[in-house]
């Protein structure tokens, strides 16, 4: 036979037949005297054995493992090590689709933020903050947006105290009505001096409302050296010049008071 009659017999194309051979998975067929392959039934089962093998996800190293038995593996081995890897998958693609589906529900309902998704927690504190003023806030978009950045890249301990402390501040009496006059006096500060004196009355009403877990990702000081630092540069570089240094400020207080 010749490449193109035992790809159709086995299902396979005559690239994958050629890269089989590079790969060393195929010996190479003799040659006719017009130097084309002269495949044989063996090499057909051969073939087909690999088509099989691959089907259930055996990487191309694991299929020359089994076919040339050249590290001692036995099939059952490769099988069962398949078998323990689709299990993880399996149980992965479950969680997110459980993930998926409280998403559903929420953009159904038109209760996704727009800076969605984001996890359950840090919706229901979205929830709790919105209505009032701090919807058409610039300075409370911010804040959203940064809480949603922190939700994705902290760590499961310190999103869980983060969100703690959220929910802990969102259900304190007067709690949203405070955090709607902080971002309003934010949002004052985008055209004033970084030494106005309101920079200092926001900052201290801005780090009442921060909880130290927030600030625990962003570095234990302002601009200070590594990833955590240039993080913090890059957030308060998004900012007016009065709205970065009451943000920096308030910062240095909370991390003060965390000490």
């Amino acid at each position: 036979m010749r490449i193109g009659e035992i790809a159709a017999m086995v299902g396979m194309t005559t690239r994958a037949i050629r890269h089989y051979h590079h790969l060393g998975l195929l010996p190479e067929p003799v040659r006719r005297a017009n130097g084309y392959r002269d495949y044989t039934l063996r090499d057909a089962v051969l073939l087909a054995r690999i088509r099989r093998l691959t089907e259930l996800g055996l990487g191309l190293d694991e299929v020359r493992d089994v076919v040339a038995d050249d590290e001692g593996r036995e099939l059952v081995d490769v099988l069962e090590e398949l078998d323990a890897d689709l299990g993880r998958q399996e149980a992965l693609v479950k969680s997110r689709r459980a993930r998926l589906a409280v998403l559903l529900e929420q953009a159904r309902a038109g209760r996704l933020p727009a800076e969605g998704p984001v996890s359950p927690r840090l919706a229901e504190v979205f929830r709790e903050m919105a209505g009032g003023p701090a919807d058409a806030s610039p300075m409370a978009a911010k804040d959203r947006e940064v809480l949603a950045l922190l939700d994705t890249v902290a760590s499961d301990a310190e999103r869980d105290r983060m969100m703690e402390a959220l929910h802990t501040i969102a259900r304190s009496p007067g709690a949203v009505e405070r955090a709607h006059e902080v971002y309003g006096m934010l949002d004052a500060l985008v055209d004033a001096d970084p030494a106005d004196p309101a920079v200092e009355t926001a900052a201290r009403g801005l780090a009442e409302l921060i909880p130290d877990a927030a600030v625990a990702h962003l570095g234990r000081e302002a601009g200070g050296a590594g990833s955590e630092g240039r993080f913090l540069d890059v957030f308060l570089a998004d900012f007016a010049p009065a709205q970065g240094a009451a943000v920096a400020r308030a910062l240095r207080i909370v991390m003060e008071r965390a000490r």
